[in-house]
């Protein structure tokens, strides 16, 4: 798969692409709208070109706030999205190209208010599914929101993956209806973080950060090969 050819079709009007980015840039401003006053941490996992977050930020009234990691492993479309930041002046946007997956990547601007999980859930396997909805627990802030998508096609796991979700003590903002011709939703998380409970000073607690900050939350096998 040529993951650069294939953000073409977000250029394409009315193409799935193109639908989906518009619900999902949506829920993006919304949690932004919505987000305590101060610094605002984003993450996006697999970011590709980053068109959600940065067809967002540049015009919104909180761009300021934020400090976003952007990672993504194919190198043009992480030097496609490190041009159109610049470009905006998003001097706080980094955009890194590396493997998405690596928890370590992210451990200095979690927990984030908003971490972006889009077009990750159709390309891995559903045990990755459900693994990375578990570290989403440790990834996003109390109270802060992870927007995600994966595709309505059969066997349809959206429903699962918002039950994941929801198990660990996630709350259902919003949720793409059936027949939209694509999945997105946004959860926000409404539990405790791992890192913020267990004692302070307490050595099991840092070790268990450790461990996670080295510990991998999928691997990336691409729609192509899981639909053989």
């Amino acid at each position: 798969m040529d993951w650069h050819a294939w953000h073409d079709d977000y250029d394409r009007p009315g193409s799935y692409l193109t639908q989906r980015l518009a619900a999902v840039q949506q829920q993006i401003r919304l949690a932004l709208d919505t987000a305590p006053p101060g610094p605002i941490r984003v993450i996006s996992i697999c970011a590709g070109q980053g068109h959600d977050l940065l067809g967002v930020l540049p015009d919104h009234p909180r761009r300021d706030d934020v400090t976003a990691r952007l990672v993504e492993l194919d190198p043009r479309n992480a030097t496609a999205a490190r041009a159109t930041a610049a470009a905006a002046g998003l001097t706080q946007v980094e955009v890194v190209t590396g493997d998405a997956a690596q928890v370590a990547r992210y451990r200095d601007l979690t927990p984030a208010q908003l971490v972006l999980a889009c077009g990750i859930f159709g390309n891995i396997s559903d045990a990755d599914i459900e693994r990375t909805v578990d570290h989403c627990t440790r990834l996003c802030a109390v109270g802060g929101t992870v927007v995600w998508t994966r595709h309505r096609k059969e066997p349809d796991l959206v429903p699962r993956i918002c039950g994941w979700f929801e198990e660990r003590g996630f709350e259902r903002v919003w949720l793409s209806a059936p027949g939209a011709g694509f999945g997105a939703a946004a959860h926000r998380y409404a539990g405790t973080t791992s890192d913020s409970s267990g004692a302070e000073g307490s050595t099991d607690a840092d070790a268990d950060a450790d461990a996670d900050a080295d510990s991998s939350m999928f691997t990336f096998i691409g729609y192509d090969t899981l639909s053989r």
